[in-house]
């Protein structure tokens, strides 16, 4: 009796020290007290503000300040993080992955316990299929920028958002004639929004290819972001968000809108460290 007695206490006890170490694993970090974004035009909210075809910063889903939009940041806020005035947007528009690197040496100077990365659709979206990024090349990328962040920043945690569907924006949006003349005028995101309304063989299977690379590239970003102990990927939650017409500007129908911040704030923060 007596060693059954003291096999349930060991049991017990082994139940509560797991469950311990469970909660702590899943825990959420500490609230920042600054926090960075890294990226491209996205994260710069272009071509949301009163001037076209320009940043707008302050309607970035991550570092904004717009209650319209409701960014990490300003959700942060919300949670009692002491980061007030401490929301540096360190991305550039029109930059690729090979930049990142140099983004993440900006963020080591600001001691910063939070940054966002979303960097990968101008990799993607070139002039033709034949000049993407290649995988290899893309990879290589990424996992550079993250060892300078981690080396420079030992102390904060980085989460990688997928990139868009830019095959959802074609389908969204190639019916309509205003954007079909505006990608034709201004030569936008070709490798995708060549010839829109083709179902020729070779455009059709174009599109497929160019959309592997965007779900290739995603696959890279989730697996060399798992290497390191501070990373988060958002398991591929923006990828999969369905934008619609609103979500997407009306000067290039191919920014997100101030709709279009505001839903990829919201998607991103409930798959990320504080979210729901």
């Amino acid at each position: 009796m007596a060693t059954r007695r003291m096999f349930r206490v060991i049991l017990a006890v082994t139940i509560i020290v797991a469950s311990i170490g469970a909660g702590r694993a899943s825990a959420a970090p500490i609230l920042p007290t600054a926090m960075a974004s890294v990226g491209d035009s996205i994260t710069r909210a272009y071509n949301t503000g009163p001037t076209a075809f320009s940043d707008y910063p302050v309607n970035s889903w991550s570092t904004g300040t717009s209650t319209t939009v409701s960014s990490h940041y300003t959700r942060l806020l919300a949670l009692g993080a002491a980061i007030t005035g401490k929301n540096y947007n360190d991305a550039v528009s029109g930059a690729k992955m090979g930049d990142l690197n140099g983004q993440m040496a900006v963020v080591n100077s600001q001691a910063v316990g939070y940054v966002t990365v979303l960097m990968g659709g101008n990799d993607v979206c070139t002039s033709s299929e034949s000049t993407m990024t290649s995988v290899d090349a893309f990879a290589g990328q990424f996992r550079t920028a993250m060892t300078t962040l981690t080396a420079g920043s030992p102390n904060a945690v980085a989460y990688v958002v997928s990139i868009p569907d830019i095959y959802n924006l074609w389908s969204v949006l190639k019916g309509n004639g205003s954007a079909r003349f505006t990608w034709a005028v201004f030569g936008i995101c070709k490798s995708m929004l060549a010839n829109p309304l083709s179902t020729a063989t070779a455009d059709v299977a174009r599109r497929a290819r160019v959309r592997q690379r965007n779900i290739d590239f995603n696959t890279q970003l989730r697996t060399i972001c798992a290497t390191f102990p501070s990373c988060r990927y958002d398991q591929n939650v923006a990828f999969d968000t369905k934008f619609t017409a609103a979500d997407v500007s009306t000067r290039d129908y191919f920014h997100p809108s101030i709709a279009g911040q505001a839903k990829l704030a919201d998607a991103t923060w409930k798959a990320g460290y504080w979210g729901p």
